[in-house]
């Protein structure tokens, strides 16, 4: 007659290690593929103003940044408290827009550069003349597809 015994003992095999470079590679090029970092540190104060009729911008790549705002509590003792513009990191005058875009125009594609959008991002407590003088310029600088960002008013 048999005897069945656990004198063998059964051993867990080892865990298969060797696939696993593969999955952590795939997952830090996924984590890479779908996190985006911010491209500019905001020196100014920014909050939206309301609106009703929103669209949103399709091509994100397309589009062009400009700040405009009360520079932020840290600033504001070296750079007062009236409205300035932010072009990328640093504060900047209005003269400086066409060079601005001239930079922004040049390292795009040449067929996407008709397309290139330029996004008015002001406080809503802005001043129409420093809106006025940044359209002006923009005006100078042949960027003629303007948008002004907002946030959707709550009614």
């Amino acid at each position: 007659m048999g005897k069945f015994s656990n004198a063998g003992g059964r051993e867990m095999p080892e865990l298969n290690t060797s696939s696993l470079p593969d999955l952590v590679f795939a997952f830090l090029f996924f984590i890479m593929m779908v996190t985006s970092m911010r491209e500019v540190t905001l020196k100014v104060e920014f909050r939206a103003p309301e609106a009703t009729e929103l669209q949103k911008l399709e091509k994100k790549s397309l589009v062009t940044f400009l700040y405009v705002g009360r520079p932020t509590p840290e600033l504001r003792a070296k750079m007062g408290s009236e409205s300035r513009l932010q072009l990328n990191d640093q504060f900047a005058e209005i003269s400086q827009i066409q060079d601005y875009i001239a930079q922004e125009k040049s390292s795009m594609n040449e067929e996407d550069q008709p397309f290139m959008t330029v996004s008015i991002k002001a406080d809503k407590e802005t001043k129409m003349g420093i809106i006025t003088d940044v359209k002006q310029a923009l005006r100078e600088a042949y960027a003629l597809k303007i948008s002004y960002s907002a946030r959707q008013a709550v009614e």
